[in-house]
């Protein structure tokens, strides 16, 4: 464990708490297992969980560990190092600093309030991997039951990630004993993503292996499973697993890029304080892809492995495994026999199976064989595919789209005609087979104009690739729409793009709704502006307004 650091300079004689000291009573993660509530629809869209993991974000509403004037205990207020105000209750500087408190009422809020949210979450998080080292991972029976590869893979880098935690809240705490009005913390919150957050990424892309580690340690240790359900009884854990404590670094780096969105709601437009806070975010959005991206780079090449094994070529062998290539679709779809047409041949048996592979760069066309195997007999670059729906389509044609594939593996040009099992998995597969062009290069906000907007009202776990995971209140750009349920969207706060079912979401009808959810996304992604660079240019590190 990191030493703690005492103290700070200056004239101040009384003992620096450090941040360990920040919370009193239970601990607890910053882990919700129950979904908030979703917010309105005029509101700045929710950050999404990871699209590859269980991580379980938490609602920006009061931070886990802080219950009001009773959550900091003492004669002292550590998190800020100050005392508190004659008469106790609820008059002490914390609540003056908090949301919703008289202080804060009687003057602009300046995004003071989410502020003062993202150093106390930060406190309760870094409390709460405190607990996780010095109960789990320290734990000395433990440490004979593990194997140090073993319990490397559980644990992974935690140590580095706490000790920039307590870095990173040392230095919030003490900007806000600079002043009781918090100046500003975007400016460290955008230091620590740039030069210290890369631990996280680290962390995160374990998780693949972190996960079977402990279901493997589950299932075949019984001294590991039994003194593990033997620690999370204690009263420290507040009845969470282990599992819970580990997402934990997934968890806070996606809630920070939340918590620096919402003090972006609240600070003036073209304000130094606009510009820190869209650094930070630019940074964490940076970090956060980083962390998905890690993830998805640990299961794909594991998927592409296992693809690999199930395939026997019928023409010459394509090599499937590369670091540039994943897995986009896959699936079954049935062929039609014969030429397209001829009418005679649709009171027969037109079609047979055939399933395909779709790459980000490459098409497989097979058959199944037995023995979970693929024959492989055509293939083609991503590229050279067209994709081309039928205008008169009868009963027998109904979900029959034609796939062209220009320069197939002879080097000739093939046709198939392919019939999907229903309308939406139809224009799924031929909006992954050939993304439409037209729109490919066309701005974000021309895209954004003139497409209806739907919110998230139940969560959605991707089932396939080509699916999006949806969180509480994301707010998305409907792109398609099938007849019988499902939506192509594209999310407005990361534009990530895919396919889910319309149940899961309500349209926003309201136009004044849907342009000011335009208004906070191009607020959060708008390009630097040449008043913004100036101002950038002549803005150094820590140089700061104060109020």
């Amino acid at each position: 464990m990191p030493k703690r650091r005492r103290g700070v300079s200056g004239d101040r004689k009384r003992p620096r708490q450090g941040p360990a000291a920040v919370l009193s009573g239970p601990q607890r993660p910053l882990l919700d297992p129950s979904p908030g509530p979703a917010r309105s629809a005029g509101q700045c869209p929710t950050l999404p969980g990871p699209h590859h993991g269980p991580c379980v974000l938490q609602r920006a509403g009061d931070p886990v560990g802080f219950g009001g004037s009773g959550a900091l205990g003492g004669n002292r207020c550590p998190l800020l190092g100050v005392p508190r105000m004659p008469g106790g209750g609820s008059g002490n500087v914390a609540a003056s600093c908090s949301p919703g408190s008289a202080a804060s009422s009687s003057r602009p809020d300046k995004g003071v309030s989410a502020m003062f949210e993202l150093v106390t979450s930060e406190a309760s998080y870094y409390k709460s991997l405190r607990l996780l080292v010095s109960h789990f991972m320290e734990n000395e029976r433990l440490k004979k039951i593990l194997h140090p590869s073993e319990a490397h893979i559980l644990f992974s880098n935690v140590l580095d990630v706490m000790a920039v935690s307590e870095r990173f809240l040392l230095e919030l705490e003490r900007r806000m004993e600079e002043n009781i009005v918090i100046s500003d913390v975007c400016d460290i919150v955008h230091r620590y993503a740039a030069e210290h957050f890369s631990v996280y990424i680290t962390y995160v892309s374990n998780q693949t292996y972190q996960e079977r580690a402990y279901k493997q340690l589950l299932q075949e240790k019984a001294a590991f499973r039994e003194l593990i359900a033997q620690l999370e009884l204690d009263p420290k854990c507040r009845g969470l697993p282990l599992s819970s404590f580990l997402i934990l670094p997934f968890q806070r780096i996606t809630r920070l890029k939340l918590l620096v969105q919402n003090i972006l709601k609240r600070v003036e437009e073209r304000s130094e304080r606009e510009g820190t806070a869209l650094d930070a975010h630019k940074e964490l959005e940076l970090v956060v892809k980083a962390c998905n991206e890690g993830v998805r780079k640990m299961s794909r090449t594991e998927q592409m492995i296992s693809i690999q094994k199930k395939m026997e070529f019928k023409i010459k062998s394509v090599p499937i495994i590369s670091h540039s290539r994943w897995l986009l679709k896959q699936g079954e779809l049935q062929q039609m026999s014969g030429p397209k047409t001829s009418r005679t041949l649709r009171t027969k048996k037109l079609f047979r199976e055939i399933y395909l592979f779709l790459f980000n760069d490459l098409l497989v066309i097979s058959r199944q064989i037995p023995g979970d195997k693929y024959q492989v007999f055509d293939s083609a670059p991503r590229g050279l595919l067209r994709v081309e729906e039928l205008e008169d389509q009868g009963q027998t044609l109904a979900n029959v789209f034609i796939l062209r594939l220009l320069e197939n593996a002879d080097d000739r040009e093939a046709t198939y005609m392919l019939k999907a099992s229903s309308q939406s998995e139809m224009k799924r597969w031929m909006t992954s087979l050939a993304p439409n062009r037209r729109t490919k290069f066309v701005s974000f906000t021309s895209r954004l104009l003139d497409c209806p907007q739907v919110q998230c009202v139940h969560p959605y776990v991707a089932q396939q690739p080509d699916e999006l995971t949806l969180d509480l209140a994301d707010v998305l750009n409907t792109l398609e729409k099938t007849e019988d349920g499902w939506i192509f969207g594209e999310r407005l706060h990361d534009q990530e793009r895919g396919w889910f079912p319309s149940s899961m979401t309500e349209e926003i009808l309201n136009p004044k709704i849907r342009s000011q959810n335009l208004k906070e996304c191009f607020r959060v992604h708008k390009m630097d502006d040449p008043q913004r660079s100036q101002n950038k240019d002549r803005r150094k590190l820590g140089s700061r307004n104060r109020q």
